[in-house]
């Protein structure tokens, strides 16, 4: 049995292995199954001259007024007692089927069918109930049951009842097959939904991340530019100038003119050198390394750099070597740094493009060092200007540590260090490309990590801390 609709089949295979057993029921059989959570039942009846029909029965407050029928099967239905042989009235027999009738379009029902069944004057009914299901046996003549006929009418009832039970489990489960299969879909169409919306964010973010990328590109080349354009309008006014001094004979005029040409011109190279020094660094950025890697000595190619990072800060004021920034013209500034060093001797060769690391060592150097420049200024009391860098082991492999006594980074700073284009230097000496590169070197290039940590001096009121200063942390696999 997979669906209530195969009752009616039940009903009639029932019904005939009844008769076969002996037992006499000339009123008819009747099944009533009662859905959970309502009161009604569904009732499917057979009987000599009808064929099986399903009928519903509302057990509402109507249906129990002066009916005893409906009555006695709800009392055997709730206390699981069975009604045997019970005799019932004409009365109580027509009030019963008249109420059927009322809430039932008994078409199967011939009316002279109909009319038999109100005016019988007997009525015998029998039930066996069980927790979901109950089995009737009727007779209009009056003619009892036996003991013997009762109990194979109870064994009956409760064979069904385990059967019906095995039909409702399986039924629930079809629902729940049936509502996974609702909810599967639903979660397919909230997939596919929620994918879309994920690609159509990133491609927004993208194009949140190129409209920064163009907005940082064209602030940092726009300034230069200004200076050339500015200084070659001077120059332009300028050559008219020395142009009618020379005519008018004023040699020291024009001479004095001269002088200013060569300085814009000069300047109007320096600005141009800082804009191709912009775009270098794009292009760097953008494009992967073709380097090979190859085992390298790690302690010494950092004390290389560091040594070429140092030369840099004694010949361009403190600030980053190749910046366009520096003017060479300038004397040496003096500016002290203390510089520690701590390698691993037991280091092992490491799998590594050089030159890549190189970058990303004098990146983090000139950092350190501008850090320390800008703090020295302040002019802290018993302040040492100290940069550090150590190599080791580690358990995944090597790593090199960037350390300094700067001022130090505030947390809205340090979550965007390795943003392109971002700086906190002035315009000018820095393009905001040199964390970002380093960064992509390390991660994309080596497979490494490149971590930041830093502690602000004004989170120690301006003392010369220990603690204070920024230290940047390179991972690489052996």
């Amino acid at each position: 049995m997979h669906h209530s609709d195969e009752l009616k089949s039940v009903l009639v295979v029932l019904f005939d292995k009844l008769k076969e057993l002996g037992l006499v029921f000339d009123g008819g059989a009747a099944i009533h199954v009662f859905s959970e959570g309502s009161e009604d039942a569904s009732v499917w009846v057979v009987s000599p001259f009808q064929s099986p029909t399903k009928i519903n029965l509302p057990y509402d407050a109507e249906a129990f007024v002066n009916n005893p029928i409906i009555q006695d099967v709800w009392h055997a239905k709730e206390m699981g007692n069975p009604i045997f042989n019970r005799h019932y009235s004409f009365e109580e027999k027509n009030r019963y089927f008249q109420y059927v009738f009322a809430h039932n379009d008994l078409e199967t029902v011939p009316e002279a069918s109909r009319q038999f069944i109100l005016s019988v004057p007997g009525y015998t009914a029998s039930f066996m109930a069980e927790k979901n299901s109950l089995l009737g046996a009727n007779s209009w003549t009056g003619q009892l049951f036996s003991d013997a006929d009762f109990a194979v009418l109870k064994r009956v009832a409760r064979v069904f009842e385990q059967a019906y039970i095995r039909f409702l489990d399986l039924q629930k489960k079809e629902e729940q097959a049936v509502r996974l299969a609702e909810e599967k879909l639903r979660l397919e169409s909230t997939l596919t939904e929620l994918r879309s919306t994920q690609a159509q964010l990133i491609q927004k973010e993208k194009l949140a991340s190129l409209g920064e990328l163009t907005a940082g590109i064209a602030h940092e080349i726009q300034n230069p530019l200004n200076f050339v354009n500015n200084f070659s309008e001077v120059s332009v006014e300028l050559m008219a100038e020395q142009k009618e001094a020379l005519i008018n004979g004023e040699t020291e005029e024009a001479v004095l003119i001269a002088n200013d040409l060569t300085e814009n011109l000069r300047r109007i190279h320096q600005n141009g050198q800082r804009a191709s020094n912009i775009v270098r660094g794009m292009l760097e950025h953008s494009r992967a390394s073709t380097g090979e890697r190859q085992l390298t000595n790690l302690n010494a190619l950092c004390e290389e750099y560091l040594r070429l990072a140092c030369h840099g800060l004694r010949g361009s004021e403190g600030r980053p070597p190749g910046d366009p920034a520096n003017d060479k013209s300038a004397p040496a500034d003096q500016f002290n740094v203390t510089m520690e060093t701590d390698f691993d001797p037991s280091l092992e060769l490491v799998n590594l493009v050089g030159q890549d690391i190189g970058r990303v060592l004098l990146n983090l150097l000139n950092n350190a060092f501008y850090a320390i420049q800008q703090r020295a200024k302040k002019g802290e009391a018993g302040y040492v200007p100290t940069v550090w860098v150590s190599t080791a082991q580690t358990g995944y492999g090597v790593e090199i540590r960037v350390r300094d006594n700067g001022a130090g980074m505030p947390e809205t700073v340090r979550a965007k260090v390795f943003q392109p284009f971002f700086t906190t230097k002035p315009t000018g000496e820095g393009t905001g490309l040199g964390l970002s590169l380093s960064y992509d070197i390390i991660t994309k290039g080596h497979g490494g990590t490149l971590e930041v940590t830093s502690v602000e001096s004004e989170s120690h009121e301006g003392e010369a801390h220990e603690s204070v200063g920024t230290e940047f942390v390179i991972g690489l696999n052996r």
